[in-house]
């Protein structure tokens, strides 16, 4: 197999590791070469595709598996923590990740059998999901299907990533910047030196993970929580639970852009799609979509909607009779995540009734 393998200069490289049936088609995983052997930024799919591809895309920048060092995990998602295990295993490397996250790896490694499925349903119920939507999933648990999920064999990591921390990365100089909202402990890594080709117009490289991508915008959903912490019934809404402790992974996203932008790099390397310059151009664009659909959102709320009913009208990258089945789940999360914010600013309420909650413009 010959890997896509991209020499960034500096002692960068990137790796597209492939995500198994996914339109996003691969993950580039960074390597970066320190004084004491290469550290891999992310890892890619737990797929033996994957991982034969990893391997090959390590050779290829003239490692061995064995030598690597560390593992810097920039969240938890399976397309990029997925291979953390085999990764230990081929080179005894450590892993590190934001505490934010590896709790949640660490719950979903302790949830019961089926337990996530059980939450899902629960949610979407919640939400107003109708019946025949509901059905593949109550089928799913009553055939004891579910009992796994992506994520329950990645390594548990070892290493916290403090914000605002200079990784100990002899020879290099790798400062970590928080960035919840894609996940609750997202990061980004600032490699703090001149970029290799004297670019001018900011300063150092970022790995941006999902964050800041060049023509996607992330996936910004309620945060994940296999045990159902955020809410003991395992049904979040946007209200749920009480108070100024209700996560708000929108508002941490736009937060997280704003300090993005503020850092100004002279280039930024994502975790899929490709390289690219003008950071705080893309930030921009990000931050005005969301401020446009949130809008659009308000708008839609002049009559009480179920999270269901919202998403079915929001504007989609396809018309929703279009959207995949596991996908309308992604798009009821992404809309819970907007009503959150909506309600936590005042421009949203709940509609008092039984049955599925309903919101409507304030």
């Amino acid at each position: 197999m010959t890997p896509q393998v991209t020499d960034h200069k500096g002692g960068v490289w990137s790796i597209a590791v492939p995500i198994p049936d996914n339109p996003l088609g691969h993950t580039l995983v960074h390597l970066l070469e320190t004084d004491r052997g290469p550290v891999l930024i992310d890892t890619g799919w737990d797929d033996p595709d994957s991982w034969t591809t990893l391997v090959a895309g390590i050779t290829a920048c003239g490692f061995a598996p064995a030598e690597l060092h560390g593992v810097l995990i920039t969240h938890h998602h399976p397309d990029h923590h997925g291979l953390s295990g085999k990764v230990r295993e081929a080179s005894g490397a450590w892993i590190a990740m934001h505490a934010a996250d590896t709790a949640v790896v660490r719950r979903t490694r302790e949830a019961e059998p089926g337990r996530w499925l059980d939450q899902l349903t629960a949610r979407l119920a919640a939400a107003g999901a109708p019946d025949e939507h509901l059905a593949p999933l109550r089928e799913a648990r009553a055939q004891g299907r579910g009992r796994t999920f992506p994520g329950q064999g990645a390594a548990l990591p070892d290493r916290d990533i403090g914000p605002g921390e200079l990784l100990d990365l002899p020879g290099r100089r790798v400062r970590a910047l928080w960035t919840p909202g894609h996940t609750p402990g997202h990061v980004c890594l600032h490699l703090e030196e001149e970029h290799p080709s004297g670019r001018a117009g900011g300063f150092g490289r970022l790995f941006s993970g999902d964050h800041l991508l060049p023509g996607i915008t992330p996936h910004i959903g309620l945060y994940e929580d296999p045990k159902g912490a955020e809410d003991p019934k395992g049904a979040q809404g946007p209200e749920a639970p009480e108070g100024d402790a209700v996560p708000d992974p929108l508002g941490d996203y736009l937060d997280s852009l704003e300090r993005v932008g503020k850092l100004a790099p002279a280039e930024v390397l994502p975790a899929h799609q490709h390289a690219f310059t003008d950071a705080v151009g893309r930030v921009r664009e990000l931050i005005a979509h969301h401020e446009e659909r949130l809008r659009r959102l308000r708008e839609l709320l002049r009559e009480p909607r179920t999270p269901w009913q919202l998403a079915m009208a929001m504007e989609w990258n396809r018309p929703w009779e279009q959207i995949p089945y596991a996908s309308r789940n992604i798009a009821v999360s992404e809309a819970e995540a907007h009503l959150r914010r909506l309600v936590k600013q005042g421009q949203a309420e709940r509609v008092p009734g039984a049955g599925p909650v309903r919101y409507q413009a304030a």
